[in-house]
């Protein structure tokens, strides 16, 4: 009960900052959505070569969903840095609240402001680009990705714990951002490329959660795809959680 009324504690006081400045909510969405509009026709212009009942809305936008995943996970450790600046997570170090609630509720934020990007962006889909995907599909491909993003978020700690500075943490994640985001078929399904690329893009645990996000908004429960994606990105969640949480603990031994 201790540990979860600390994580409940951090989650209010993590969210509550975020209401206060709802700036990176409005920034994480425009990019999507600009995807949508001006990406989205070319991806309808060649959805005949993606399969005779290929529809490309169900094909960008979990796709999307995945990339303010992607970016906003990965990038909240620019957070983490600030608050260790300002002496934030020093003082709450020495508070007795449990250790790996300072983690969990930190990450439970990062899950609610990314469900809450994705919903606003399926609806715009759907409302303006009449993007009609499976209903329960789409809320597993939303609870899946927000799996994927409390492991990159974990991770995103865990760097910016080492890293101590912004641009330190600049460095190491603009040089892994944008080759994942590429190799993950996000823009356009791997399938299209060579393959020589698409043997690389398997290596890219994140594929397989395109993939699976895809296959779900589609309603095809019962593909390779989603059962694949599911075990690898819970996989690496499980992973990239353990190394949140050792660095948490050392940071606050």
């Amino acid at each position: 009960m201790r540990f979860l009324r600390d994580t409940g504690l951090i989650f209010w006081a993590q969210l509550r900052t975020n209401l206060r400045n709802p700036t990176w909510l409005i920034i994480g969405l425009t990019q999507p959505i600009l995807y949508l509009v001006l990406f989205g026709p070319l991806v309808k212009g060649i959805a005949g070569s993606l399969g005779a009942d290929a529809d490309p809305w169900k094909i960008l936008v979990p796709a999307l969903v995945i990339q303010i995943g992607l970016f906003g996970a990965m990038f909240t450790g620019f957070g983490l840095v600030s608050e260790l600046r300002a002496g934030v997570l020093e003082r709450q170090r020495v508070t007795p609240a449990s250790r790996g609630a300072l983690l969990i509720g930190r990450v439970l934020k990062d899950m609610v402001v990314l469900i809450v990007q994705a919903l606003i962006l399926v609806v715009v889909a759907m409302l303006a680009f009449g993007l009609r995907p499976s209903l329960l599909g789409a809320v597993l491909s939303l609870a899946l990705i927000a799996v994927m993003a409390a492991g990159l978020a974990s991770a995103s700690y865990a760097l910016a714990l080492w890293a101590r500075t912004e641009m330190t943490l600049a460095s190491v994640l603009n040089s892994v951002a944008l080759p994942v985001m590429l190799l993950s078929g996000i823009l356009l399904p791997m399938s299209v490329g060579p393959g020589w690329l698409q043997t690389i893009a398997k290596v890219n645990p994140f594929s397989h959660t395109v993939d699976a996000a895809r296959a779900l908004f589609r309603g095809d429960f019962g593909s390779t795809d989603v059962y694949v994606g599911t075990i690898v990105t819970i996989a690496v969640t499980l992973v990239f959680g353990l190394l949140g949480a050792r660095s948490f603990a050392r940071e606050n031994a």
